[in-house]
């Protein structure tokens, strides 16, 4: 398991994906500003259902994705991954399948 961040606000983890994004498998030639909505909502969701495993949530975080006001004009499909790396940083967990 990964040690759980320490990071108690969102500028603090902004300031990590800003810097670490680009080492990230699914980044691609995408700026970082195109990933950020996606970072966000991860370590909003780990923080608002902080206990829960990704599994059991991620239906749920799925469906909201769309309402979510950051999101701009990417889908869940291509956010998925980084919103997952955001909810693993900060729940410390690795995930057990593929993304």
């Amino acid at each position: 398991m990964a040690e759980r961040t320490s990071a108690t606000d969102w500028n603090t983890e902004d300031a990590y994906w800003r810097n670490s994004y680009r080492t990230r498998p699914y980044a691609g030639s995408n700026d970082y500003s195109y990933y950020q909505p996606g970072y966000r909502y991860g370590y909003e969701a780990a923080n608002s259902y902080r206990g829960r495993e990704w599994s059991d949530v991620e239906p749920e975080l799925r469906r909201n994705w769309d309402t979510y006001e950051h999101r701009g004009q990417s889908t869940w499909e291509n956010m998925k991954a980084a919103i997952r790396d955001a909810w693993d940083r900060v729940t410390g967990h690795h995930p057990v399948t593929s993304r």
